[in-house]
């Protein structure tokens, strides 16, 4: 399979940040129902999803689009407080850098899908210099009417706003449901990176072709072997 183009998933992907989501998320859980997310309760239904499914899980119902907006944007501002507070890891992941110049200089195509909303695709942006290396118009965040992650949406617009049909195209994830975003829209390849999780949560799902620890090993996310993007 020649593979043409690649997107990225952001949060815990291009930038490690699922500590922080974290962090405030336990806080807004433990405002809401008086206890914190557990782990498992954050890979099943935070991770790559939108803060409207995440709150409609919190409060055991679909919250108000009112509520949903206050909260979030609650909750957001005291997550990009933490980014400020943090700027020593507020940067792109380990050789991020070096494989975006990489798949500029070689004019793959490129984007990226992300459940964030816009005042976070904003700060991202503006923070780690994204126009360097993407076409800012061809993102695809959480605008509101895309269906969360582990629905296909989002990954099926990213593939089209590159011109490219999804089974031509690498996604790199992190989160279980955006792996099952992936495999549901039909991406040609996934590879998950290890960020926060273990390797080992990742070897046991068929829809994973491949696993990295960091951006550092080229040939391996764009599987030079087999074939070439």
């Amino acid at each position: 399979m020649q593979y043409k183009g690649i997107i990225f998933d952001f949060n815990g992907t291009l930038f490690w940040d699922s500590e922080k989501h974290l962090e405030a998320w336990r806080e807004f859980s433990k405002r809401v129902r008086e206890y914190p997310f557990t782990d498992e309760e954050m890979r099943k239904y935070m991770f790559g999803r939108t803060n409207d499914d995440i709150l409609a899980y919190l409060l055991g119902r679909r919250p108000e689009p009112e509520l949903v907006e206050k909260l979030g944007k609650e909750k957001e501002a005291v997550y990009r407080q933490m980014c400020h507070e943090d700027s020593e890891n507020t940067k792109l992941a380990p050789y991020a850098i070096e494989f975006l110049d990489y798949l500029k200089e070689n004019n793959i195509p490129r984007t990226i899908a992300t459940m964030s909303n816009k005042d976070n695709v904003d700060f991202y942006i503006k923070e780690f210099n994204l126009e360097k290396w993407f076409d800012i118009d061809k993102i695809v965040y959480d605008n509101g009417k895309i269906k969360g992650k582990p629905a296909p949406d989002i990954y099926l617009i990213a593939a089209e706003n590159l011109g490219l049909d999804p089974s031509e195209c690498i996604v790199i994830e992190d989160a279980l449901s955006g792996i099952e975003a992936a495999k549901n829209a039909k991406i040609g390849k996934i590879v998950a990176i290890a960020s926060m999780e273990p390797v080992d949560l990742y070897k046991s799902i068929p829809a994973v072709s491949e696993i990295i620890t960091d951006f550092s090993d080229f040939s391996k996310i764009l599987d030079y072997q087999t074939a070439s993007v």
